[in-house]
């Protein structure tokens, strides 16, 4: 629930405490809130300059800038690192504004790859007719020194600023990783489609399951877990939902992974889960009208039905979503149902 003023004063006026320390307690939210990723408008304005940003030095690096050269590229990615740097310094140390610092700091991770792809290109290492943006849509192995180094910087400024947000273009890294060390490990350099979809789906649950362990390692100081989730959850959800099947019992059993993902989310209070397992659910719920039962004249009572009934659920699920969650909670090892009763 989004606590507003408003529920304070109803406190307050409830006697449950005084209209004085119902200000000084709002006060206290709200400078704690600043700190705190949401949809406020300042944040959304943090996160959508950050983005364009991290874009326009990523996947929107134009062909013009191969003009530049390797030296011209590699300095250029330097003396926007450093004024980044300094910006990160600035905003977290001066300003006392930790998100937008982590969004610029991570502006300084995503110039790493151009650096080392500069150096590259002016030693030569790169033939004539390859470019930056490539590494964006092929995978090849020899992008992987980028991708290292894009790695440790990444490690390195989060051990240095311990900003969440450093967190993300090190699980998108991890996930480049994956894909241009697969070749290697398969022995197969053109990486066919099949294959993509599975290693997403493995390094998908890899990632959750660095993101549980993240997560009751550090959840009691910021949440470091947060991107983790939400790209191992986008990897596994995607690869899983991506691959091909004529067998409705393979679909059946998509359903009940997907049914899983909402109670997994339950469990650990984590919505991504819920959000991707319902998608996978009303998926299912497509295929069966539009393939199994498209001429049954009696499927679209049963729909509404169902339909109705997931709104029930929805209400039920509402009224007492911490008493499930503490139920789903139980089936955890003893040390993790502590760790997450605590957080909720």
């Amino acid at each position: 629930m989004e606590l507003k003023p408003s529920h304070l004063n109803q406190a307050a006026e409830s006697g449950l405490i005084s209209h004085q320390q119902a200000d000084q307690l709002w006060a206290f939210l709200s400078e704690r809130s600043h700190d705190t990723p949401s949809f406020r408008f300042s944040h959304i304005l943090y996160y959508a300059g950050g983005l364009i940003a991290i874009g326009a030095m990523s996947l929107f690096m134009t062909l013009g800038w191969e003009r530049f050269g390797g030296w011209g590229l590699f300095f250029i990615a330097l003396a926007y690192a450093g004024a980044g740097l300094w910006l990160t310094e600035f905003l977290l140390n001066r300003s006392k504004l930790p998100i937008p610092a982590g969004i610029i700091a991570a502006f300084v991770v995503v110039l790493t790859p151009l650096a080392v792809y500069g150096l590259q290109v002016a030693l030569g290492w790169w033939e004539a007719g390859q470019v930056y943006r490539d590494l964006h849509r092929l995978v090849d192995g020899r992008w992987m020194f980028m991708e290292l180094a894009t790695l440790a910087v990444g490690a390195l400024l989060l051990w240095r600023y311990r900003l969440p947000f450093l967190v993300m273009p090190i699980a998108v890294t991890l996930w480049y990783v994956s894909m241009d060390l697969t070749p290697f490990l398969f022995n197969n350099e053109d990486l066919n489609w099949d294959l993509r979809k599975t290693v997403s789906l493995w390094f998908g649950l890899f990632m959750l399951v660095l993101a549980v362990w993240v997560d009751i390692r550090t959840r009691h100081e910021k949440d470091y877990a947060y991107w983790l989730y939400i790209l191992g959850a986008l990897a596994f959800w995607g690869g899983l939902s991506l691959m091909n099947s004529d067998s409705e019992l393979n679909k059946f059993i998509y359903l009940c992974i997907n049914l899983l993902m909402i109670a997994v989310g339950a469990m650990l209070s984590r919505r991504v889960f819920s959000v991707f397992g319902g998608l996978g659910a009303a998926g299912y719920l497509g295929h069966l009208a539009y393939d199994v039962f498209k001429d049954s004249m009696l499927f679209p009572f049963a729909l509404t039905l169902i339909g109705l009934g997931v709104i029930y659920l929805g209400i039920y699920w509402q009224r007492h979503e911490q008493a499930i969650s503490r139920y789903l909670r139980g089936f955890l090892p003893h040390e993790m149902k502590a760790h997450f009763d605590r957080l909720h």
